[in-house]
């Protein structure tokens, strides 16, 4: 067992996190954890999580689920195609593994939505297999702690981590500790900025620490502009004071979630109501722009309020459905919708 290894299960179990909803061994309560945690905060994941748990509690009833229920209650909580993999996986797990979670890291990686990084936290977590995880965290501390220069997200680099994580592996029986150590000592100590070094365990050898390098490691990731996009929302309303929603198509950007009718600007909307919803109707003033960020680019979105134009021959449908407000609310809906929506 290495003397890293060691020094990370001795901090977990006196300074680190305990009292996580998903510190279990229950792989579907791992693996959920684990898909909420991508890209997302702990405490914005908590309140998702217990209603997520709540409403599909074991593998069985998500697979079973429909996909909007499923994206319901993901609203709001940003990165689609994790939910609409997590809903895939779980009919896999049924389909394929006959509803028991496979154990292996090799098997699991084999589920819509889990890499290998995910793959070895949910099998530590679990099973306590001895597998390296990887994710954001754990680069930044090895990055530091190594002192290895370079993008982490270069595959030469990503390489050379693995490597080394791989290297640090403590004996199985500790393996959750450590796991869990890693990903809590990336979050709570050796943060982006400012990181805690008197209150790390690991500081002593610490290559970054030593030389000063703290603020330089891990090498950021070269920028780029970020592209710019512009939409028009078509807040269409029909006599009964509902709104027209649009089922998005199951991949891309807000997939499979209901969203606004869209088109590129005001000029072409009556006609784009006309042609392609069949709508006859009247634009009102315009709404102020807003902008909602991506991950990859910046949308900048004009809200459109369209009265219609007599009583509406447009039945719901698969993909056109008409939304009284508060059940546009506890739909699966994007959150720019949602901002529109809320009141005030």
């Amino acid at each position: 067992m290495s003397a890293f290894a060691t020094r990370l299960v001795g901090w977990q179990r006196d300074h680190g996190r305990h009292d996580l909803p998903w510190q279990v061994a229950d792989p579907y309560r791992v693996w959920l954890s684990e898909i909420m945690l991508q890209q997302t905060q702990v405490t914005t994941v908590i309140d998702y999580y217990q209603r997520f748990l709540a409403r599909f509690p074991d593998i069985a009833s998500l697979a079973a689920a429909p996909l909007d229920d499923v994206l319901a209650l993901w609203s709001g909580l940003g990165y689609y195609s994790r939910a609409r993999n997590l809903h895939k996986a779980a009919q896999a797990v049924m389909a394929d593994f006959g509803g028991v979670f496979p154990h292996a890291p090799a098997e699991i990686e084999t589920l819509p939505g889990i890499g290998r990084s995910t793959a070895a936290a949910i099998a530590a977590f679990s099973f306590s297999t001895r597998a390296a995880i990887l994710d954001g965290n754990v680069k930044r501390v090895l990055a530091r702690w190594a002192g290895i220069d370079g993008f982490p997200g270069q595959k030469a680099i990503e390489n050379r981590l693995w490597a080394l994580a791989d290297s640090l592996l403590p004996v199985a029986a500790d393996m959750p500790a450590y796991t869990q150590a890693q990903m809590d000592l990336g979050a709570t100590v050796c943060t982006p900025k400012k990181p805690a070094c008197l209150a790390c365990p690991v500081a002593s050898d610490c290559i970054a620490r030593i030389t000063g390098r703290q603020a330089e490691l891990p090498t950021p990731k070269p920028k780029k502009a970020v592209p710019e996009r512009r939409t028009v929302m078509l807040l269409i309303r029909d006599d009964k004071g509902r709104l027209l929603l649009q089922k998005r198509p199951p991949t891309g950007i807000w997939g499979g979630l209901w969203s606004l009718p869209e088109t590129a600007d005001t000029l072409g909307a009556e006609r784009h109501c006309a042609d392609a919803l069949g709508l006859a109707v009247a634009l009102e003033p315009a709404q102020p722009d807003f902008v909602h960020v991506f991950t990859h680019f910046k949308l900048t979105i004009t809200p459109q309020p369209a009265a219609l134009l007599g009583a509406t021959a447009l039945a719901d449908n698969d993909t056109l459905r008409w939304f009284g407000r508060d059940e546009a609310l506890a739909a699966g809906i994007p959150t720019p919708l949602r901002r529109l929506l809320a009141p005030g």
